[in-house]
């Protein structure tokens, strides 16, 4: 197994600590990310996991009818794929470029996961802790490539936070988040 394969099922078991968590009338609750409820991190989520498929549609129910299976879905099916070498090494057209699903999965997708762990916590008044090794990794993989982060729309503005500021703090804060 690869260091990604193992990293994603750590940081998809946290995600899916806070999925079950979620109390029943949490699902439409406002979430940190502008214009989206709670079901619509995991929407994005569930979306996003067919980018990294090249476009493969996840069986499972709909995020509309049961966003958590419709996340038990697409992490079980996306853990598979990181465990198998072949599929996992396997090169694929993206719209960055050609790439692995593991090489994606450890650039893009971990981080996505990890800090929409927090956001889906935040929304729906779960423990919002999120794995610290993670969370300093994906921290320090992402201050060199500020000015290029800032350039799309997958962040805000930085927030800032004191100096001596906890690294989780400090990449919410980072990604324009307000911990």
């Amino acid at each position: 197994m690869s260091e990604v394969a193992d990293r994603y099922r750590n940081v998809a078991a946290g995600f899916t600590r806070v999925v079950e968590a979620v109390p029943a009338d949490g699902w439409d609750r406002p979430a940190p990310c502008e214009g989206w409820v709670a079901r619509d991190v995991v929407r994005h989520l569930v979306e996003v996991a067919g980018m990294f498929r090249s476009g493969v549609t996840e069986p499972g129910p709909s995020v509309d009818d049961d966003p958590a299976g419709a996340w038990a879905a697409v992490r079980d099916s996306t853990q598979a794929a990181l465990d198998d070498p072949a599929v996992a090494t396997a090169e694929m057209e993206t719209p960055m470029g050609t790439a692995t699903l593991e090489s994606m999965m450890g650039r893009f997708g971990l981080p996505d996961l990890l800090i929409h762990t927090w956001d889906l916590a935040r929304a729906t008044g779960v423990d919002e802790t999120l794995d610290q090794d993670e969370v300093a990794r994906v921290y320090e993989a992402m201050l060199p490539m500020d000015e290029h982060l800032r350039g799309g729309t997958s962040f805000g503005a930085k927030v800032e936070v004191a100096d001596d500021a906890d690294v989780q703090t400090k990449l919410l804060a980072f990604t324009g988040r307000r911990p």
